[in-house]
């Protein structure tokens, strides 16, 4: 595979998604192609890639339980699959999180967008592992919630959904979306003490669905009616 060195390839300035492929089928392909879009316009990237493309490679490939990565910038388009990594032995254990000591700068715009600029999430990614933690918290300039390294994160309290707004700095995730559109959540700006109130936490992104959270630091949540009730609603679309 020939790449050019682009400004996606020098500097970042591309983007990319990645879908959870079931039995071949690319769940909620048509959402992860609108946020590719939107982003490549917003970045100035003058390209496109179509379902027509995506299947073609995927008709390829073995897409039982698997990870397609669409990767683009101004002369690029690259398509690769991997093993989903996530299984149903991770959502039984839960995660366990801790907060990240690197800041999101939610004056960026880069934040709201799946850009090649992700070096901060996966280092942050690989030290929670060296921390005995499944995913980091990012806070903001503020001190306000807003994503995990690769994931978002909602809370339940009293029957109630709630999730920090895209304007503290986060990517409007594709899972994030789906639970947005199918149950009542309130954007709310949340700080450290709030997560003190709550009752449930969980995580979510497009290869894990629902991921159920046990602690945050020294918080603990025990997985109840909300989450399951956000979990089943996700796997009722799976094929």
């Amino acid at each position: 595979m020939k790449i050019t060195l682009d400004e996606g390839y020098q500097f970042g300035l591309g983007v990319f998604e990645t879908v959870s492929v079931e039995q071949g089928e690319p769940l909620l392909l048509d959402w992860h192609l609108e946020r590719l879009h939107a982003s490549l316009e917003e970045l100035g990237i003058k390209q496109t890639v179509t379902e027509t493309e995506v299947r073609a490679f995927l008709s390829s490939q073995d897409g039982a339980h698997h990870a397609l990565k669409i990767m683009v910038s101004g002369e690029n388009k690259v398509f690769t699959m991997r093993r989903n990594p996530y299984t149903e032995e991770s959502a039984r254990k839960g995660f366990a999180l801790v907060y990240s000591g690197v800041y999101r700068n939610e004056t960026s715009p880069l934040v709201r967008h799946k850009t090649l600029n992700y070096g901060d999430c996966i280092l942050e990614k690989r030290r929670a592992a060296g921390l005995g933690a499944d995913e980091q918290i990012f806070l903001n300039s503020r001190g306000e919630l807003c994503e995990g390294t690769v994931s978002n994160i909602f809370f339940a309290r009293e029957g109630r959904l709630y999730t920090p707004p895209v304007s503290c700095g986060l990517l409007p995730g594709i899972l994030r979306r789906f639970i947005l559109e199918h149950f009542p959540v309130e954007e709310r700006v949340l700080k450290k003490e709030d997560v003190l109130q709550m009752e449930e936490c969980f995580v979510t992104n497009s290869l894990m669905g629902v991921m159920p959270v046990v602690s945050l630091e020294k918080k603990s949540f025990v997985p109840g009616r909300m989450t399951e009730r956000c979990a089943e609603r996700y796997r009722s679309i799976l094929p």
